[in-house]
């Protein structure tokens, strides 16, 4: 087997290589939408490659029918998707009406902006959630003036059945990144790659994709798993250095009979920071 070198600026991922083609996206928004067009004429796909800063390189975001359709795969779990989608959202309306006065007597006509995160990490999620701007205010409200909704599928093999079933090639998607795994178990990682494209292929699983994507698809498989590895491992340094940091403050305070202090440090995250400073922790 050759041995493949990934680097870790490689911007693009088998889920959005599969799915920028029009067709391909095409039956992706039906599935999701519930909707059955067989002509993706307008249908504008737009990736922001410029956007890594926020982590968005698995983005893809286009117009179609009047939406503003906002998808991002991952494989990890983020509950923080509506803050970042805000964020990004922002940037793209703002594209959008570069050209539009804002201060007109005229209503700004904007595509209707849909937020989906397809999520086939391994860490176990429900098949379908819903995550909300407004969990994350501090204040909770009857009616929050600021929301933005986003719906999260698992599409790990076994998830999301009626999805599944109403898109082809993520199903195949599924049933690949579970090969892969399955064989991973027994085999160093490239190998179990390289493997579960031979069974696809002869399986009829992303054949026509593999067989005229191979090498691309290989390196990304590893270069994904490699990443996803590295963001858990940074993930658990984080943990364990926020808890680390969390119980010698305290230890500090209850050393000095501050219970008070103590009971507000669990409550109010702002508190807490004020804390360490204080500390010197």
């Amino acid at each position: 087997m050759t041995e493949k070198h990934v680097q870790r600026n490689y911007r693009d991922t088998l889920f959005r290589m599969l799915f920028r083609e029009k067709e391909n996206l095409l039956s992706l928004y039906n599935a999701v939408n519930g909707t059955s067009y067989a002509d993706g004429e307008g249908l504008e796909i737009t990736t922001l490659e410029n956007a890594v800063y926020m982590n968005y390189k698995n983005d893809i975001s286009f117009v179609f029918d009047f939406e503003l359709m906002l998808y991002e795969h991952q494989s990890t779990v983020n509950p923080n998707m509506p803050l970042r989608d805000l964020i990004y959202v922002t940037k793209v309306l703002q594209g959008i009406i570069r050209n539009e006065n804002l201060y007109s007597s005229m209503l700004i006509k904007l595509p209707t902006p849909r937020f989906v995160v397809f999520y086939n990490g391994t860490d176990f999620q429900p098949g379908e959630q819903t995550l909300r701007l407004s969990d994350s205010f501090q204040k909770e409200l009857e009616r929050p003036e600021l929301e933005l909704i986003v719906t999260v599928y698992n599409i790990n093999w076994g998830y999301s059945r009626e999805l599944m079933e109403a898109c082809r090639l993520l199903k195949e998607y599924a049933q690949y990144v579970e090969r892969v795994r399955s064989l991973a178990k027994e085999l160093p990682f490239p190998d179990a790659v390289e493997k579960a494209v031979d069974y696809c292929i002869q399986h009829g699983i992303l054949a026509e994709f593999l067989l005229k994507n191979r090498v691309e698809a290989i390196e990304m498989s590893i270069f994904e798993y490699d990443e996803e590895k590295y963001l858990k491992s940074e993930r658990e340094v984080w943990r364990n250095e926020g808890e680390e940091r969390f119980s010698r403050l305290l230890q500090r305070l209850q050393e000095e009979g501050r219970n008070e202090d103590i009971n507000r440090a669990i409550a109010e995250p702002e508190y807490r920071e004020q804390l360490y400073a204080e500390n010197g922790l």
